[in-house]
């Protein structure tokens, strides 16, 4: 059961990722959080950057699926600058790309390499910790 106060989750990833995103996007719901995955959330044939935009004003945290592929994806990039313009966590998450690989991308910047950064098998950390925000805001607030 979710409530109105939900802790908005946004899910950046590229379109190669969409599985990946979408368990990722469970695992958060079934903490009590709302995941928002651009491909579930915006309606077919709406305005596409409104729907990001909006999310992304309404997002508590964000959470980047990083992969070889997404570091080619300008909107990927897009997402990350308004998250970080906004000061919301950005959590990095690693899949195909080891955090040498990550470190060494020179288009990478500096404010996401000081982060902790995981690999996508230990996003259980991740999510429990959610689930743990999760409970302590709903505790302030119902």
């Amino acid at each position: 059961m979710h409530s109105e106060t939900s802790r908005l989750v946004f899910v950046s990833h590229s379109g190669e990722d969409t599985w990946v995103a979408r368990q990722i996007a469970r695992e958060i719901s079934l903490k009590g959080a709302k995941p928002f995955l651009d491909e579930a959330d915006i309606d077919v044939g709406s305005e596409f950057e409104e729907g990001i935009r909006d999310s992304l004003d309404a997002a508590d945290e964000m959470l980047v699926l990083f992969t070889p592929w997404a570091f080619d994806r300008p909107y990927v990039w897009a997402e990350i600058g308004a998250a970080w313009i906004k000061r919301i966590p950005i959590i990095v998450v690693l899949h195909g790309l080891t955090v040498m690989d990550f470190m060494s991308k020179p288009n990478a910047p500096v404010f996401l390499k000081k982060r902790d950064i995981i690999k996508l098998n230990d996003i259980d950390q991740y999510i429990n910790q959610l689930g743990s925000r999760v409970v302590t805001e709903g505790g302030r607030n119902g």
